[in-house]
C-alpha cells in the first residue's frame, strides 16, 4: 500500500476492512473518490494469499461497466503486486477467448460484468466451486442499467457458502432488496448517509443562457491554470457536439460514450489517465470506469436531472485529499434541477456571472466570476456510523 501512496485508511476503510477479514458479509455505502476499491481489494488479497496455493476462481468482483472492470482489474494488480495472487477482467465489446483461457488457467480474482459473465458461464467456461467471495460493487447503477435479472441468475449459481460484499453510492430499496437475496446477516457501513460531495471540492454555480454554455466553457478552459477536466454531457450527441466545437476554439477535448467503439474508448481513457489528454467530455455512464487522481475540474455542461448523479459527478475531482473544481453551467430552464441538488447536499450554492455572458434572466444576487485558481473550499464532513441487521 505503502507503494499507491497510502498513508493512512479512509473512513469506509476503516469501518469495512476488519469487518470484511473477520469473514462478514457488509453494504458499504460511500460516494465515489472514498476508497471503497480498496476496502473489499484488500481483505480479498489478503484472505487468497493465505490460503490454497493452487489458482482456480475464489473471489468474483461484479461490476456495471466495462471501464469499471479494467479499473478494478488495476487496483487488484497495483495492489497484489506483491502476493502470488492472479486476476482478469471479463466484459463485453473485445473478443472471448482471451477470457476463456484467463477462466480455464484458474485465476484467482475475476472482475465481470454480469452480461459477459453470463455468456461464459452458458458455455461452460467458469467453475464457481472453490468461490469464496462475492462482491457486487455499484450495485445502484448496476441495477440501474437492467441487470438485476442477469445478476439474480449469476446468484442462483454460485455457492451458499461464501463471503458477500455490496457497494453503492445510495441504498434504494432495489439495492435493499439484492442485499436481502444476497447477504446474510450481514453488517452496514455507511459514509456520510447524505450524500454529500467529497471534501475539498468548491462549488461554482454560473447562469447563462443555454445557447451561450459552449462559449462560456471554451472561454473558461481557455483561461484556466493547466490541469485535467472532465465535461459531463446529458446525451452522447451532446457530447460530440461539445468536442467539436471546443476543437475549433483550439481545445484538443475527446469524447467518450456507449457508441464509441471499445478500442477508442480504452484509447481515449489511457490518454486521459496518463495526462496525454487534459479534457475529456463523457456521459454519466461511460464515466463510471474513470478513476484519475489528477482530475482538476469537472464540468455540470447539463445539470443532472438526478440530484445523486451530480454527487457522482464532482466525486471525481479532490480525490485523496487533493482540492478541486466543480462548475455548473446553469441555465434557466435548469434552476429547479439545481434546487433539488442543494437539497439533497444540504448547500446552496451562490450563482455568479461571466461579464458579457449574462444570462438574459438574471440569477438572484449574481456575482462576477472572476478566471482564477479555486480557491479552498469549505469541508463537508462524511459522517461515519455501522449497524448490525438481520
Amino acid at each position: 500500500m505503502a507503494d499507491e501512496g497510502y498513508a493512512r485508511p479512509t473512513p469506509i476503510q476503516q469501518e469495512a476492512i476488519p469487518l470484511a477479514l473477520a469473514g462478514r458479509d457488509l453494504i458499504g455505502s460511500a460516494q465515489t473518490g472514498t476508497g471503497k476499491t480498496a476496502a473489499f481489494m484488500l481483505p480479498i488479497l489478503q484472505r487468497l494469499a493465505g490460503g490454497d496455493r493452487g489458482h482456480a476462481l475464489r473471489a468474483l468482483i461484479l461490476v456495471p461497466t466495462r471501464e469499471l472492470a479494467e479499473q478494478v482489474l488495476q487496483s487488484a494488480r497495483a495492489y497484489g503486486r506483491h502476493v502470488r495472487v492472479t486476476a482478469a477482467a471479463v466484459y463485453g465489446g473485445v473478443g472471448m477467448e482471451p477470457q476463456t483461457r484467463a477462466l480455464k488457467h484458474g485465476a484467482d480474482i475475476v472482475v465481470a460484468t454480469p452480461g459477459r459473465l453470463l455468456d461464459h458461464m452458458e458455455r461452460g467456461h467458469v467453475d464457481f466451486s472453490r468461490l469464496e467471495v462475492l462482491v457486487l460493487d455499484e450495485a445502484d447503477r448496476m441495477l440501474d442499467m437492467g441487470f438485476a435479472p442477469d445478476v439474480r441468475r449469476i446468484l442462483a449459481a454460485l455457492p451458499d457458502k461464501r463471503q458477500t460484499m455490496l457497494f453503492s453510492a445510495t441504498i434504494s430499496p432495489e439495492v435493499d432488496a439484492l442485499a436481502r437475496r444476497a447477504l446474510d446477516g450481514h453488517a452496514s457501513v455507511e459514509i456520510g448517509r447524505r450524500a454529500t460531495p467529497a471534501e475539498g471540492v468548491e462549488h461554482v454555480i454560473v447562469a447563462v443562457d443555454k445557447l451561450q454554455k459552449r462559449g462560456v466553457l471554451a472561454k473558461i478552459l481557455q483561461a484556466k491554470p493547466a490541469g485535467q477536466t472532465l465535461i459531463f454531457t446529458r446525451t452522447k450527441y451532446g457530447a460530440d457536439k461539445l468536442v467539436t466545437f471546443l476543437r475549433r476554439e483550439g481545445i484538443p477535448a475527446h469524447a467518450i460514450h456507449g457508441d464509441k467503439a471499445q478500442s477508442h474508448r480504452t484509447r481515449t481513457l489511457d490518454a486521459f489517465r496518463s495526462g496525454a489528454a487534459d479534457v475529456l467530455v463523457a456521459t454519466d455512464i461511460a464515466a463510471r470506469g474513470i478513476d484519475v487522481d489528477g482530475i482538476r475540474m469537472v464540468v455540470n455542461f447539463d445539470v443532472p436531472h438526478d440530484p445523486e448523479v451530480y454527487v457522482h459527478r464532482v466525486g471525481r475531482t479532490a480525490r485523496a485529499g487533493a482540492r478541486g473544481l466543480a462548475l455548473t453551467l446553469l441555465s434557466p430552464d435548469e434552476w429547479l434541477l439545481m434546487g433539488d441538488i442543494e437539497k439533497l447536499v444540504g448547500q446552496v450554492f451562490p450563482r455568479e456571472v461571466i461579464p458579457g455572458f449574462e444570462p438574459s434572466v438574471p440569477p438572484l444576487q449574481p456575482r462576477a466570476l472572476k478566471l482564477e485558481p479555486a480557491r479552498p473550499a469549505r469541508s463537508v464532513r462524511a459522517r461515519v456510523g455501522g449497524r448490525r441487521r438481520r
